[in-house]
């Protein structure tokens, strides 16, 4: 195969799927991943169709501890390599960590920051022998927020996201891989069905529009900052200024106005 792969994680809908739609566009084959076997195959039909790329579904739960390695497994067994990697699978886990159970505590932390830590250390090997590589860990504008009431793990998952790709993108320039990039992509409230699977949709249609991004530019900035080799990239002029603020306010003050803001979006019943 002389084109190379991107391997998507939760490639289903929203930002991942828009992953899918973007890298297709730019010719890339695709490896996509996610639970929801009719959504993947649905995606695979029409990017074929329209690019006339090779797209290869996987259905499979991060939740599981050997997810990565079945995943890599069946593209080697398909003579495929991973070129770029998207770690996008993720979700909200709605409740205070008192009232959740660590069952599910222990799956967030899995799917969210385990498994694309996991995968990450092992397509890292291969990209360093061929050269080339670009990894995109979908973080979150939560990871410089204050920490707050609900979604307990949610800030502090991503915010140690944006610290691993740091590091990765670094370690990578000090080892000589000038060609393999690594990016924490922090978008903020983005339209998809994230907040329809935690059952927060009524909550955050109460917040001002211009809050909000369409997947499309998110992703389009994603892209293009790990191309360029940036590290960290914020999308849009609404969150750029908000993570400025929250690195330049007092740390009591921040504190606050996110708890304020966050009540109207976040469950602690």
């Amino acid at each position: 195969m002389n084109r190379r792969l991107c391997l998507i994680t939760g490639a289903s809908a929203g930002i991942g799927a828009e992953f899918a739609r973007q890298y297709a566009a730019l010719g890339w084959d695709l490896a996509i991943t996610a639970r929801r076997k009719d959504r993947l195959e649905m995606l695979a039909t029409e990017l074929e169709a329209t690019h006339k790329i090779t797209v290869i579904p996987l259905v499979q739960d991060l939740a599981r501890a050997n997810s990565a390695d079945k995943i890599l497994e069946t593209l080697a067994g398909q003579g495929r390599h991973v070129d770029a990697l998207v770690n996008n699978a993720g979700y909200g886990l709605p409740g205070t960590f008192f009232n959740t159970g660590w069952k599910d505590q222990a799956a967030f932390i899995r799917v969210l920051y385990s498994a694309p830590v996991e995968l990450t250390h092992k397509v890292l090997p291969g990209m360093a022998e061929r050269g080339y590589g670009r990894i995109i860990n979908v973080a979150s504008l939560a990871g410089y927020a204050p920490g707050t009431a609900g979604h307990t793990l949610y800030a502090s998952v991503k915010a140690g996201l944006i610290k691993f790709s740091e590091s990765i993108n670094a370690e990578c320039a000090a080892g000589g891989h000038k060609d393999i990039h690594c990016t924490a992509l922090c978008p903020g409230f983005t339209w998809s069905e994230f907040h329809d699977v935690n059952g927060t949709r009524e909550d955050t249609d109460k917040m001002p529009k211009w809050m909000w991004m369409e997947a499309a530019p998110v992703v389009r900035a994603g892209i293009d900052a790990v191309n360029k080799g940036s590290p960290v990239i914020v999308p849009g002029l609404a969150n750029k200024t908000l993570a400025t603020l929250t690195r330049i306010l007092p740390e009591p003050l921040t504190r606050t106005l996110a708890g304020r803001q966050s009540k109207r979006y976040r469950r602690t019943e």
